[in-house]
Parts: C-alpha cells; sequence; structure tokens
C-alpha cells in the first residue's frame, strides 16, 4: 500500500459465517482504478480465496470506541451521563479512578462524542478498524460451494508430467 501511495484509513480481520475462513476489511479512500488494482494485486497472495471492493452504498457498518474518562466527571454533575445518552453509548465499567464507555457507530459519530467527551479528560481512547456486511444476496459460503464445485468437476482434466 505504502509504495502505490495508499494510506489505509482502517484495518480489520475477522472470522466469517465459514468455519477456518478469515475476513479482512481495509479501508482505504482512492479512485476506482486504483482500488481496482489493489483488489487485483491481494487477490494474487497466497492464501487469499477471493478479493472484493464495494463502495459505502454497498455495505452496512459500524465501528467501535472506547472512552475512558474520569469518575469525577460523572460526579459533578448529570451532564457527561446526559451526553452519553444523547449519542446512544452506554457505560461499560466504573472503577473509582475513571470509567469506561462504549459507542457503536459511525467514525464521524465516535468523533463527535469524543470532541464532547474532550472537556471532561478523556485519560484513553481507542477505536476499532470498520467491520462491514455486503447488501448483496450472495454470501462468501456461496462463493466457496461455487469453487468446491468447480473443482470436483474439473478433478479429471488435471494432467502431469
Amino acid at each position: 500500500f505504502s509504495r502505490r501511495k495508499i494510506n489505509i484509513e482502517s484495518l480489520n480481520t475477522s472470522e466469517s459465517e465459514v468455519r477456518g475462513i478469515y475476513r479482512f476489511t481495509i479501508v482505504i479512500n482512492t479512485t476506482l482504478d486504483m482500488v481496482i488494482t489493489v483488489t487485483k494485486q491481494i487477490e494474487k497472495q497466497i492464501g487469499i480465496l477471493k478479493a472484493f471492493y464495494h463502495t459505502v452504498d454497498e455495505i452496512v457498518y459500524q465501528e467501535i470506541a472506547l472512552y475512558k474518562v474520569p469518575t469525577e466527571a460523572f460526579a459533578n454533575s448529570d451532564e457527561v451521563e446526559t451526553l452519553i445518552r444523547r449519542h446512544n453509548a452506554r457505560i461499560l465499567t466504573i472503577e473509582p479512578e475513571y470509567i469506561v464507555v462504549e459507542k457503536t457507530g459511525h467514525k464521524e459519530e465516535t468523533r463527535q462524542l469524543f470532541r464532547e467527551l474532550e472537556p471532561y479528560g478523556i485519560k484513553q481512547f481507542a477505536r476499532s478498524g470498520r467491520i462491514a456486511l455486503t447488501k448483496q444476496i450472495k454470501e462468501i459460503s456461496a462463493y466457496l460451494k461455487d469453487i468446491d464445485s468447480h473443482h470436483k468437476a474439473t478433478a479429471g482434466d488435471i494432467v502431469t508430467y
């Protein structure tokens, strides 16, 4: 990616619906031609079954963000609690020194909550990479079945020298 001067905005790996198959979600912001080129390069790598690219309109996606805020920010007023509710965030843990808040949403939403919590003192912050599912009907399991059927149908075509 760096050789092509492409910045990876987000990278996430997770299990897929097929046992033993993992999904890599790579978010980049570049031209369609470059996305197609990168997708083809990824697909050439050993161990990659298939690489797909999708636009934002073709997927459903979320990110998760965690904020560690001093407990004293909650003790002095109801403002922070109201702020958390307004953003549909939730409190994960309450400790004597800090409270951990979780917000699920798009990057802009997690950034906005960060900006609004900043005056209260954010001790730590972490945001996941994007997790996404396609809106299309055909799933990876159907794609794998197609590959398997093709291999079984052409197994007799293998020629060894």
